[in-house]
């Protein structure tokens, strides 16, 4: 989550990746729901990333769909950032 330094309200993006497919989106908000999927993230571990750019992009992308090409190497560089804060690597079930 991060607050533009133009903007009054906090967005968050979740995003979910099954290991071989693209990140796919699955919740996105601001504030208030920013904060509850943020809180929910937390309660399961989940890392967050703050990037105010990446994720003013990534809000824009529809509920459901996968990230578009071009956001590959950004989202890859947060993903395996995750993974390694975890322990653990892509297709872990754990």
């Amino acid at each position: 989550m991060k607050r533009p330094k133009n903007s009054t309200s906090d967005i968050a993006v979740a995003l979910h990746y099954d290991g071989s497919n693209a990140p796919t989106v699955t919740a996105k908000g601001r504030d208030q729901l920013a904060r509850r999927i943020m809180q929910v993230a937390q309660e399961h571990g989940v890392p967050l990333h703050e990037d105010e750019y990446l994720v003013q992009v990534l809000a824009t992308i529809e509920l459901g769909d996968e990230i578009p090409e071009k956001l590959y190497r950004a989202v890859a560089e947060v993903i395996a950032f995750a993974y390694y804060l975890s322990g653990r690597v892509p297709g872990d079930q754990s």
